[in-house]
């Protein structure tokens, strides 16, 4: 769902993106905290860019003093930390207040360099695209945007006891939708969300998947990265990967868990449910969640929890697996279901937003219609009792994995901002506040 505009042969090729991250930065490790499959964006975009000669200065803001103002991430792409507001995390909620002296701040960097620095910005979250839009008014710029997650859609698919995105989030994103010159979304469905939820004009629209990093996240023996971990060869991992928070869902699993040593006890000995990830959102506030969960249930004894991990390490987490399970409420686009499939093993997930993408039903995977643990159970219990079913899953995962690619992505990107850099038929991107 896109609106090509004909490119030619004199078409423009930018030579500087200013992409904006406020409230997470690359550097950050995903799985904790606000860092998750945006930050993974980001950086992979970004060194791809800088591959094809496309510099890109990425500003997030400062989390601590001595933080360095300029940190090269890879040649060509260098990561600038903005000073606004108080050091250390904040609520996502509460960092608008601090939008003024971050966007000061891109202003500065921009007025130390020659006129026309930057050929365009990129916004990735809302808030984030609030200071685009200022600074890309400012320069004379086309203004690009992902949004990544969106309140409406959120706020219509909330897990029990999770509170809803803030209004002041939803009226800021319906005043960017109508000031971007270009949307970025990760999946047909969330052009549709896009369109359906805020107004969002065909002509804006670009629909383009992110990717994975099949370097990393590619197949190897699962009893190898079994012991690499820590576990018997024997063992069927349960995994879950991701920051932990109602919205992912990471109790469903534990539940399904539960469901499914009561159906067969004999699976107690060799079942291990592993759950990566730190706590982040709402989470933050509960952190004991998962352990009393797991106790109340009396599948303590098989629950692992692990802190977020290296790629590398990741990786052989995702082998080990017998099947990583992706329960979210909303996903835009699900990473890490793209990544498990990478590394060839299946995917249980939620049918919701992008994993209707990232998860090709049962070829690669299997989706499953809403957040019953018993159903989940159902799924789970095939895929380890019936190893010709797990092995024809796990034999398609990697081939769909590879049909996401980071390069496809990018030469995608650079269509659109060639085409936003052309003669516009959309204005250039009104002020963000009047």
């Amino acid at each position: 769902m896109s609106g090509p505009v004909p490119l030619g042969d004199q078409a423009a090729v930018p030579s500087r993106i200013a992409t904006v991250s406020l409230h997470t930065s690359p550097l950050d490790q995903p799985g904790t905290g606000d860092a998750g499959g945006l930050n993974v964006y980001v950086v992979e975009v970004a060194r791809r860019m800088a591959e094809r000669g496309v510099a890109v200065d990425v500003f997030t803001r400062a989390t601590k003093p001595s933080l360095p103002a300029v940190v090269e991430l890879a040649p060509g792409v260098n990561v600038r930390h903005v000073h606004a507001g108080p050091y250390g995390r904040l609520d996502k909620n509460t960092l608008a207040e601090h939008l003024c002296p971050f966007i000061f701040g891109m202003m500065r960097t921009e007025a130390q360099a020659e006129p026309g620095h930057y050929d365009l910005v990129h916004g990735h979250y809302w808030l984030s695209g609030k200071a685009g839009v200022v600074a890309a008014r400012r320069w004379g710029v086309p203004m690009v945007q992902s949004m990544h997650t969106m309140a409406r859609v959120k706020n219509a698919a909330l897990a029990e006891g999770d509170s809803p995105e803030p209004e002041d989030r939803v009226r800021g994103e319906d005043q960017l939708v109508r000031q971007a010159d270009r949307l970025i979304a990760n999946t047909e469905d969330e052009a549709l969300q896009l369109s359906d939820f805020y107004g969002a004009r065909p002509e804006q629209l670009h629909t383009i998947p992110p990717g994975v990093d099949l370097d990393t996240f590619s197949p190897g023996s699962r009893a190898e990265a079994l012991e690499r971990i820590g576990l018997h060869r024997d063992t069927h991992l349960l995994l879950f990967v991701g920051r932990v928070q109602r919205l992912k869902a990471p109790d469903v699993l534990i539940r399904a868990a539960a469901e499914l040593l009561e159906q067969e006890p004999s699976l107690r000995d060799r079942l291990v449910v592993g759950v990566v990830g730190g706590l982040s959102g709402g989470g933050m506030h509960e952190p004991r969640m998962l352990t009393d969960l797991a106790r109340s249930l009396g599948v303590a004894d098989v629950v692992r929890l692990e802190p977020p991990q290296d790629r590398r390490r990741l990786a052989d987490f995702y082998r080990a697996a017998t099947v990583t399970v992706v329960p979210s409420y909303s996903e835009s686009f699900g990473l890490v279901a793209v990544e498990s499939q990478a590394c060839g093993t299946p995917v249980v997930a939620a049918r919701v937003g992008g994993l209707s993408t990232a998860v090709s039903d049962r070829v690669s995977g299997v989706l499953v219609d809403g957040h019953d643990p018993r159903h989940y159970a159902a799924e789970l219990h095939r895929l380890i009792r019936e190893p010709a079913w797990h092995a024809r899953l796990a034999e398609a995962a990697p081939e769909h994995a590879a049909t996401l690619s980071w390069s496809r992505t990018v030469d995608d990107l650079l269509d659109v901002y060639r085409s936003a850099l052309t003669p516009r038929a959309l204005p250039l991107a009104e002020a963000a506040c009047r």
